[in-house]
């Protein structure tokens, strides 16, 4: 196995070029002859895999998901700040927020207008399709709540699990994102930008009170990953509305964050001791909700500091429940050898495809580390809580008080290790799948997951970052109230 920092440099390469490929790849084709559908992206589309399959056994995800387009468009982000790529990155990002903006006019109506849309179906696939009923009320913000659409910017006619919420919040969070990266962007695609934040704020501010599917599109409910982004979109939205001179809806949308900040303190488990991924009256989840997706929300929100960012004790010790539930669930991580970290998957007894590892899942762990080690050299201070002794155990800094440039060393030999295990399940030509099985470590489900490339992207990024920051001056200190 070749040494880390050249493999890393290796797959950052990869990485960048496969993620690219998956944006406005409009010389790809999609044959769903099931359905009669012919789909060529258009620019600005993002694939989640650009691998055509029909579950045969690799999954369908010839889609444009508002969730990982976001995930992706943001990576795309950190990419072209970290010179990872040029000023391609900012081509791909307007033609993104250009589709983007053509969504909003959607409307299945339309659809079914077309005579012959349900005469092309086989027989076979009509048990698929969405009622009419359902298509015909896609306009408008239901579009926004609409999860996908096919990658030519037509409206997804087949059966999935909506609504969702948390695709048009993280859209939202990305686009204010790149408007502060790039603050010169010309006034087309400034008022672009504008048009599309609007949006996806009003869509957030409408949608918070209401229940949706999780992050996996499996539960309904009110569900931590969701709530953490909206009540980011909102509160960072607040900001840009009262920058843009728009007060009063400002105001009410620090109202919604502050609720949502307070709902997002319930999700807390003390007697499990991690943050519950799901609502205390959601059905249907599992494992007692200890989920990946609670780590993935704070990457995702990325809080500077405080509760539900990298420095909250109660987040800590979430990833330290998921370290060692996963040490004890996959076979691939029982004799693993020293300066390794787990295989991380995303919930106990998840039955998708091989149920195994998640490449994105084990690079968020990576990133956490990455991310805690970065703030610290920066001078922030790490607390020591009862919530997160376990974790600082695992780092190795247990016993306060503790140098912050100690801790934060600590903390990227441990995102090293999570590393390490991403490389040794990397296939040779550096191809990132969805999976990776639990038990032989062979990579399965949808090849070439943009998510995938997009989490090893912004994991990498946060490294450099990280290796590139002044040592601080803060300490482990007992928090208030502690023993």
């Amino acid at each position: 196995m070749i040494r880390l920092e050249a493999w890393i440099d290796a797959e950052t390469r990869i990485a960048t070029d496969a993620m690219l490929g998956a944006i406005s790849a409009s010389h790809l084709v999609m044959e769903r002859p099931g359905f009669g559908q012919t789909v060529i992206p258009r620019p600005g589309s993002v694939l989640a895999s650009p691998v055509p399959a029909h579950y045969d056994p690799e999954p369908d995800y010839f889609f444009h998901w508002f969730r990982d387009s976001s995930i992706v468009i943001d990576a795309l982000r950190m990419a072209l700040a970290a010179g990872y790529v040029g000023s391609s990155a900012v081509d791909r990002f307007r033609e993104f927020v250009q589709f983007s903006r053509a969504l909003l006019s959607l409307d299945g109506r339309e659809l079914l207008r077309r005579a012959q849309f349900r005469a092309d179906v086989q027989p076979g696939f009509l048990q698929y399709l969405r009622p009419d009923t359902e298509i015909a009320a896609l306009s408008g913000e239901a579009v926004l709540a609409d999860v996908r659409v096919n990658a030519d910017g037509t409206p997804d006619f087949i059966r999935w699990s909506r609504p969702q919420a948390d695709g048009p919040a993280l859209r939202s969070i990305a686009l204010r994102r790149w408007w502060q990266q790039l603050p010169d962007l010309d006034a087309t695609l400034g008022m672009a930008l504008q048009e599309l934040i609007s949006a996806d704020l009003a869509f957030t501010l409408s949608s918070a009170p209401k229940t949706c599917f999780d992050i996996w599109e499996e539960v309904s409910g009110y569900h931590y990953y969701t709530q953490l982004l909206q009540a980011e979109a909102l509160a960072r939205g607040a900001e840009w509305l009262e920058q843009t001179g728009q007060q009063a809806r400002a105001r009410v949308c620090r109202v919604a964050a502050d609720k949502l900040a307070a709902h997002l303190d319930a999700f807390w488990n003390d007697a499990a001791g991690f943050y519950r991924s799901h609502g205390a009256a959601t059905a249907g989840g599992s494992g007692g909700d200890l989920d990946i997706a609670v780590i993935l929300a704070v990457l995702h929100a990325g809080r500077a500091s405080g509760s539900h960012s990298v420095l909250d004790p109660r987040a800590q010790a979430t990833l330290t429940a998921l370290e060692e539930l996963f040490e004890a669930e996959y076979a691939i991580n029982r004799e693993r050898p020293p300066g390794r970290g787990a295989a991380l998957g995303r919930y106990t007894n998840d039955r998708y495809c091989s149920g195994g590892a998640y490449f994105f899942a084990t690079l968020a762990a990576a990133e956490f580390y990455f991310r805690l080690a970065g703030t610290l050299r920066a001078g922030a201070r790490i607390a020591d809580t009862r919530e997160n002794r376990p974790f600082l155990q695992r780092l190795g800094a247990a016993q306060p008080p503790v140098e912050s440039a100690a801790v934060a060393t600590l903390a990227m030999q441990r995102g090293d290790a999570f590393l390490r295990t991403v490389q040794q399940y990397t296939p040779v030509g550096g191809e990132l799948s969805e999976q990776f099985d639990r038990t032989t470590g062979v990579a399965v489900s949808a090849r070439h997951l943009s998510w995938s490339y997009a989490a090893f992207i912004t994991a990498a990024a946060s490294r450099a970052q990280a290796c590139r920051a002044s040592p601080g001056s803060g300490s482990v200190t007992p928090a208030a109230g502690t023993a």
